[in-house]
């Protein structure tokens, strides 16, 4: 499913310049059908009373989600996978260390991709569920 030409190194540059960096997040594993990547809870990620910040998850979950979706385009010079509609629920705070985020796919369409990506604490514990709509553009 994966295009495995693109290894994590070169994910983790894919994001210098950009959110992904600013907060800190690290693609870890592409596999068979699943991509991961985690992000520090830090002061780039708090909210103003020192927990995970709910727009910082639903950053993690749409720039995992947008890269997995690209991973999976035929022509990634003539498409580009864009982000249509999230829905993030925040199930727990957390307000040190690291969260982890996995996506799967729930549909891998011509057109549109719609994944499921959880992210869990360092105890593995559920931290925000979130279903991810990208859309595949054709760049003109």
């Amino acid at each position: 499913m994966f295009k495995k030409h693109i290894d994590i190194t070169q994910k983790n540059m894919f994001g210098s310049t950009s959110m992904a960096e600013h907060l800190g997040i690290e693609f870890l594993e592409i596999g068979q059908d699943f991509v991961t990547a985690r992000m520090p809870v830090d002061h780039r990620t708090h909210q103003p009373f020192g927990v995970l910040h709910g727009g910082a998850s639903v950053a993690l979950a749409e720039t995992l989600g947008s890269v997995a979706s690209f991973l999976t385009l035929e022509n990634p010079i003539a498409q580009r996978a864009v982000g249509l509609e999230i829905n993030a629920n925040h199930i727990r705070p957390v307000s040190s260390g690291w969260v982890y985020a996995k996506a799967i796919p729930l549909h891998l369409g011509r057109t549109t991709h719609i994944w499921d990506i959880k992210i869990t604490s360092e105890e593995q514990k559920l931290v925000c569920v979130v279903r991810f709509t990208v859309a595949i553009v054709n760049v003109k």
